[in-house]
């Protein structure tokens, strides 16, 4: 008999041929599915033509739902974890069930697969062999401290934005790293009008001003430069 745990399985962060065979034996050989969306994930199990109970499990209820979901484990239930798109845990629901997972001592296992943040990275011509990868900025508190200590950073850094936001994210980050600052953005991954554009930031700053960001957006900026590469 399998042995029970926490499968956090990686979902298509838009193409659904990135769905792997070992992702979706998982979901049809577990217990439960908990899902970000049970709408977006029930779409999904529909399309490979798999049938399993679905729990909501989100930022907003993540908190109140971890305990019960332990015991479901601890009974000797396999469940799954998914997201809307990509790896359960990349600034999505995940850390806390894993972490309340690992101090009972149940298993947990981590499926390879889609996350936007990789590609991203690889594509954008920007060294990519040390990078700190910062997830979405905060809105309000703490977003200017984030900015001034991302422009000391010296390693590639990669940042989730909304498309409706990343004219504003690319002028900060004009303004705490300088018009001329390497930077690459990505939208669409893995989509049919996936697009990435690279150059410093006031030529992206243009483009943007100049056409609406849609899509899912990855931006990647170059570190600040060593001496004597300024």
């Amino acid at each position: 008999m399998p042995e029970p745990k926490l499968i956090l399985v990686p979902t298509p962060i838009g193409n659904l041929e990135d769905m792997t065979l070992r992702a979706l034996r998982t979901l049809r050989e577990a217990d439960l599915v908990l899902a970000e969306d049970t709408r977006t994930t029930g779409q999904l199990l529909k399309h490979f033509e798999i049938s399993k109970p679905l729990q909501s499990y989100h930022n907003y209820n993540e908190h109140q739902a971890v305990a019960g979901l332990v015991q479901r484990i601890r009974a000797g239930q396999t469940v799954a974890l998914v997201s809307d798109a990509g790896t359960p845990g990349i600034s999505d629901p995940g850390f806390l069930l894993v972490r309340a997972c690992l101090r009972e001592g149940l298993a947990v296992e981590c499926l390879p697969g889609p996350t936007a943040l990789v590609p991203a990275l690889v594509k954008s011509g920007l060294p990519c062999d040390r990078f700190v990868f910062e997830g979405f900025l905060p809105h309000k508190k703490g977003r200017q401290t984030r900015l001034k200590a991302l422009a000391l950073e010296d390693r590639t850094v990669v940042l989730y934005e909304s498309p409706y936001r990343v004219l504003r994210c690319l002028q900060e980050l004009r303004a705490h790293l300088g018009g001329q600052r390497l930077a690459s953005v990505s939208r669409e991954l893995s989509k049919l009008y996936e697009e990435t554009l690279t150059g410093p930031l006031d030529e992206l700053i243009a483009h943007f001003t100049a056409k609406e960001a849609k899509g899912e957006i990855v931006i990647v900026v170059a570190g600040r430069p060593g001496k004597g590469e300024e």
